[in-house]
C-alpha cells in the first residue's frame, strides 16, 4: 500500500469512528477496551491525531512528549477530534514525500511510517467506538489487514521493547486464510522475530517446527492479534496464543 492509500483508510475510518462515538454517547462503556468510556477513546485518539501531526507539519527529528489529553467532554470533544482528524488527514496528504521528521518503526520514508500507522492507529480504535454500540463492529479489507498484521508483529514487535518472550524457544505461526501469506514468530527470551512468506507449500495447522498456529481471515487475525476479538482458530499448543493475549499489548508511554 502507498502513502495515498493510508491516507484515505485514515480519512475513512476517522469519520467512522467520530460517527460511532457519537451515536454511542460519552459514557458508553468501550467493550474491547475494558475500564475505558467513549471519552477516554476520542481524547485518546485525538491526542495522538496531533502528536503525529506535529512531527509531519513542523520537521521534529527526535521524539516529542504529547500535548497530554484534553479537559473536553460531549459535543465540545467531538467536535475537537473531527478537527484533529481531519488536520491530520491534510497534513499528510499535503506533506512533501521526502519530508524528514522523527518515526519509530522501518518503512520507506517518514511520511511512509506516519500514514500507516494513523491509518492502522485510527482503524482499530474505530472498532472500538463500534464496540461501544453493541453488536459487531465493521471489518476491514483483507489487503490493508495483512499489511498491519505485518506491522505489528515485524515492527511492533520486532522492538527490544516487546514483552512477548518464552523461557525456551517455541515458534508460532500466523496464517491468513484468505491470503498468500504466512507469518512465523520465533520466541525466546529475547524479542520475538517474525518472518513473513507465502503461504503456498507450506504445511496447515503445523509442521516439525511449529508449536502453535492461529489462523483465519486476514481481518479476523488483525484484530485477534490487537486483542480485539479472539483468535478464530488455534491448533497446537493453545498456550502460546494464550501468551500473546497475555504480554502483547501495546501501550501508550
Amino acid at each position: 500500500m502507498d502513502v495515498a492509500e493510508f491516507v484515505e483508510a485514515l480519512d475513512t475510518e476517522g469519520r467512522s469512528l467520530a460517527a460511532a462515538a457519537e451515536e454511542a454517547g460519552s459514557d458508553a462503556e468501550v467493550a474491547t477496551c475494558p475500564g475505558w468510556q467513549v471519552r477516554d477513546l476520542l481524547r485518546h485518539t485525538g491526542m495522538v491525531h496531533r502528536w503525529a501531526r506535529t512531527f509531519v507539519t513542523e520537521g521534529h527529528t527526535a521524539y516529542l512528549q504529547d500535548g497530554g489529553l484534553p479537559a473536553l467532554d460531549g459535543p465540545e470533544l467531538l467536535t475537537w477530534f473531527r478537527d484533529g482528524h481531519r488536520r491530520l488527514v491534510d497534513s499528510l496528504a499535503a506533506a512533501p514525500r521526502d519530508v524528514e521528521c522523527w518515526s519509530f518503526l522501518p518503512a520507506p520514508s517518514p511520511l511512509a511510517f506516519w500514514a500507516r500507522r494513523q491509518a492502522h492507529e485510527t482503524t482499530v480504535h474505530r472498532v472500538d467506538a463500534q464496540s461501544a454500540l453493541g453488536g459487531t463492529p465493521g471489518t476491514v479489507a483483507p489487503d490493508f489487514a495483512v499489511d498491519g498484521i505485518d506491522e505489528l508483529l515485524r515492527g511492533f514487535h520486532g522492538r527490544p521493547r516487546s514483552k512477548v518472550r518464552a523461557k525456551e524457544p517455541r515458534v508460532l505461526r500466523v496464517r491468513a486464510t484468505d491470503a498468500d501469506v504466512v507469518w512465523t514468530v520465533r520466541l525466546s527470551p529475547e524479542p520475538p522475530v517474525s518472518e513473513r512468506g507465502p503461504a503456498q507449500g507450506v504445511e496447515r495447522n503445523g509442521g516439525t517446527d511449529i508449536d502453535c498456529e492461529v489462523s483465519g481471515p486476514a481481518a479476523r487475525l488483525y484484530l485477534a492479534l490487537w486483542n480485539r476479538l479472539p483468535f478464530p482458530e488455534v491448533t497446537g499448543d493453545g498456550s502460546l496464543a494464550a501468551l500473546w493475549r497475555e504480554t502483547s499489548g501495546v501501550t501508550w508511554s
